[in-house]
């Protein structure tokens, strides 16, 4: 399986907060999984940073590589067709964040790993 994690899912791996489910859990400590982080992920902990968002977890955004490689994770670069699709796509969602990881969900054929079910609107597949 590949999946793809949403930010808040990728933070609360790091952090071992009890609020990842189980299934996700499960899903991200597979070795056989092949797990992929977005950089569009890095850029949505770095504004949060910027604006006070993340309280104790200031600075998450300095070690964001030296994370996804420690924990095996692939990086997923943002392309034009992602920002096409992402732009483009009809959802009433206005977060750019999560439009972006909707679009390399679907243009990848990731499974999403989040909580969040405004991702039902794009019409990808996403575990929880």
């Amino acid at each position: 399986m590949e999946a793809l994690l949403d930010t808040h899912v990728l933070i609360w791996w790091w952090t071992e907060d009890d609020r990842l489910s189980d299934q996700a859990a499960e899903v991200i400590a597979d070795v056989e999984n092949r797990i992929v982080v977005s950089a569009a992920s890095a850029w949505e902990i770095a504004t949060k940073d910027r604006i006070g968002k993340l309280g104790e977890l200031s600075g998450l955004g300095d070690r964001f590589a030296e994370l996804v490689g420690a924990h095996g994770f692939s990086h997923l670069a943002v392309d034009h067709r992602h920002a096409a699709w992402a732009g483009g796509h009809p959802a009433p969602h206005r977060d750019p964040f999560d439009r972006m990881l909707a679009a390399q969900a679907h243009l990848e054929g990731l499974a999403l790993v989040s909580r969040d079910r405004a991702f039902d609107d794009f019409g990808v597949d996403t575990i929880w």
